[in-house]
């Protein structure tokens, strides 16, 4: 019998992933990603960082199910990912395009929740949960239009939240924010992930912003035909301190990877 425990929900087991599409022109594949393998623990706080182009945001939407695989493998759990499922949930850089102006920040957060027909008093309790989370406690009656940049954010990752998905896919979620509002932002969601067990993979292009939050960070090469070619440590402890010597000294060698 083996003694080989189960995967998690929250784990991603990545296996010789490819994602290419045929070139017209040239008559020939065109890989965007090729042969990535990963594995990211449950509960772990994971940062890809890339350039531009490099195909990020591509194998974001490959383990969130939302584009096919050309071969190779992914996995949550101990199952392969093959559509869009209620154990990952995606949060995009522009809150704008993934809420309802229609709607209050109460009636987003519950919007997933009355679609699977909870009851009204469980939807209550659950978005005064998660509102409170995010600091948008007192601001449930408003709408998108009423909002900063910052709370929309905050308004879709509360409803994200709410639906209890295992994983959390972020792409660039702050990039769109301006500085202040983003550091705010990347303190919020490292205070809520370690409050939650979430997995987290944060998609980047920002090495400081990959350090302030992830456990490891891997990088990705320039396309066509990206990889993880290096993953790093961040034995940091949190909150990280952007004016200490390690962290400094992590931030060099990260540069100088993309410096090569």
């Amino acid at each position: 019998m083996s003694t080989e425990a189960a995967p998690k929900r929250n784990e991603i087991h990545i296996e010789r992933l490819d994602k290419s599409y045929m070139q017209p022109s040239a008559g020939e594949l065109h890989y965007i990603i090729q042969d990535v393998n990963l594995a990211v623990r449950g509960g772990e706080f994971f940062v890809l960082l890339g350039p531009s182009g490099c195909g990020k945001s591509t194998l974001l939407s490959l383990i969130a199910g939302f584009v096919s695989k050309t071969s190779g493998q992914v996995r949550v759990g101990d199952r392969e990912v093959d559509r869009p499922g209620q154990d990952r949930a995606v949060v995009f850089q522009q809150a704008d395009s993934s809420l309802f102006p229609w709607l209050t920040v109460r009636e987003n957060v519950e919007f997933g929740l009355r679609m699977k027909r909870v009851p009204a008093a469980e939807r209550r309790n659950i978005s005064d949960q998660y509102i409170e989370l995010v600091g948008l406690k007192g601001h449930e009656s408003k709408f998108p239009r009423e909002l900063s940049g910052g709370m929309k954010q905050r308004v879709q990752l509360a409803r994200v939240l709410s639906n209890d998905p295992a994983i959390l896919l972020m792409d660039e979620p702050f990039g769109a924010l301006d500085a202040m509002t983003r550091r705010t932002m990347q303190k919020e969601l490292q205070r809520i992930w370690q409050e939650t067990d979430k997995t987290v993979i944060f998609v980047t292009h920002d090495i400081q912003e990959a350090l302030l939050l992830g456990g490891r960070i891997g990088i990705m090469s320039a396309g066509p035909s990206s990889n993880i070619s290096h993953i790093y440590d961040v034995p940091l402890a949190y909150p990280r301190d952007l004016g200490s010597p390690e962290f400094y000294e992590l931030y060099n060698r990260i540069q100088a990877h993309f410096d090569e």
